[in-house]
């Protein structure tokens, strides 16, 4: 007798669960075959039990919170692009069927999610779940009643609660467009909810235009002068906004995949995005020159450092609270460091170190000209294994406390230690290519 198509169709079901929760039992009893306890908790039935317990700790979301504030305890939301208001400007909306969900809540639970991500027949689990699928249901376990509540245990992923909560830290900012101050209706929303399916859409396709092959061919083409099919992209003058700290995972489970990278476009007219030219950069033995160089010019780099050099100059006492003072300051003057790196990579073609007037130290040409690793195999290689992020932040350091001493003979050294720290890691979060900063990261002391 054949098998029915329903019988079948759950068979397809359980198989894929089935192979599932195997391979996390592999993963996690390796080297423990004799543990007859833990491997018991990976049968068929028990995992489900425990995943369908554990699944109210996670909540699948398109708009989360606590990218706002790590601390803010209100409502992330669940927004289907197709159910938003078609508009002109660019959103969520234009998403469609092809987003990507984010999770927050537990990340313990995290697993219960990579299940339901499982695709049988071409749609998620979570996906057959909210469609309320017979066969599906029939495959959780041979008891209807059981399997039901797994079920509805599982669709709860996906939930819209009645009244979704703000919090003082989500600081989302209205600002009165009309008369009345008690009409909530006369406020305008100018800091809505993250938006995190779409930030990760577009973080996949700056990755993509930056790292991608295809791009890269079309790229090389390009610098060749050789014709070549397809539109070659390129995204100018990105910065780069961090959540989460080293813990990218407490915002959510897409931003612990971005290692807590957003992008963000530049706010500039077309016209504006043009390559500025590299000579600024060029004849210069270090953009830390005793003549300031172009470092102390750029940004707030110059007032950061007058106001460093003014509150020492003061002779404060040896204590905690001028410790952080100074310490915020001279932060302040290394975040500026990654800024003018991005800066320069944002504006000047790759290679433009090569150039015979080229004079910078290895370090610093590694730092501001990395996409030349695409041309330069020795480069490359340095790159990658060379602690060039440990020397510029060395010279740096060294360069801001000839800053200082050169404004008052009564200005101590600072730490050279803690600045070469925090500089080091404030290059490397900016830095390129975003894989290497892992790497990179870990091997600092």
């Amino acid at each position: 007798m054949e098998p029915s198509a329903t019988t079948v169709r759950s068979a397809q079901f359980r198989a894929a669960i089935a192979g599932f929760i195997e391979a996390r039992r592999e993963a996690k009893l390796k080297d423990k075959n004799d543990d007859a306890n833990a491997a018991s908790k990976y049968d068929y039935a028990t995992w489900l039990a425990d995943a369908a317990r554990r699944v109210s700790q996670i909540q699948a979301v398109t708009h989360v919170l606590k990218a706002t504030h790590p601390d803010a305890r209100g409502s992330s939301l669940h927004m289907a692009p197709t159910s938003l208001p078609r508009r002109a400007e660019i959103g969520s909306h234009l998403l469609g069927d092809g987003y990507t969900e984010d999770v927050v809540g537990n990340a313990a639970a995290l697993d219960v999610f990579k299940l339901l991500k499982l695709e049988v027949e071409g749609k998620r689990l979570i996906d057959w779940v909210q469609a309320g699928d017979a066969d599906l249901q029939a495959a959780l376990s041979d008891n209807p009643q059981q399997a039901q509540e797994w079920m509805r245990a599982f669709a709860s992923m996906v939930r819209h609660e009645p009244r979704p909560a703000t919090h003082p830290m989500g600081k989302q900012l209205y600002w009165l467009v009309g008369e009345n101050p008690h009409d909530d209706a006369h406020y305008q929303l100018l800091q809505p909810l993250f938006a995190s399916s779409l930030a990760h859409a577009v973080h996949t396709e700056i990755q993509d235009a930056r790292f991608g092959e295809a791009n890269k061919e079309l790229r090389q083409a390009r610098r060749e002068s050789r014709s070549a099919d397809g539109s070659y992209r390129e995204y100018r003058d990105i910065a780069i906004r961090k959540l989460g700290g080293t813990k990218p995972q407490n915002i959510s489970q897409l931003n612990s995949e971005r290692g807590g990278v957003n992008y963000l476009l530049a706010s500039l007219p077309p016209a504006a995005w043009k390559p500025r030219d590299s000579v600024a950069l060029l004849k210069l033995d270090s953009i830390f020159n005793k003549s300031h160089g172009p470092f102390f010019w750029f940004g707030e780099v110059r007032q950061l450092v007058r106001e460093l050099s003014d509150f020492l100059d003061t002779d404060p006492e040896a204590n905690k609270d001028t410790r952080d003072r100074v310490d915020a300051l001279a932060r302040k003057v290394g975040d500026q460091l990654a800024l003018f790196g991005a800066a320069v990579r944002g504006h000047l073609k790759p290679g433009w170190t090569r150039e015979e007037d080229c004079q910078l130290p290895e370090c610093e040409q590694l730092w501001l000209d990395p996409e030349r690793c695409e041309e330069d195999t020795d480069f490359k290689s340095t790159y990658i294994f060379d602690d060039w992020a440990d020397q510029v932040a060395t010279r740096f350091a060294r360069w801001l406390n000839q800053q200082l001493r050169g404004r008052s003979d009564k200005l101590i050294a600072l730490g050279e230690a803690e600045m070469r720290y925090f500089a080091r890691k404030a290059i490397l979060e900016v830095a390129w290519p975003i894989p290497l900063q892992r790497r990179a990261t870990e091997a600092t002391p």
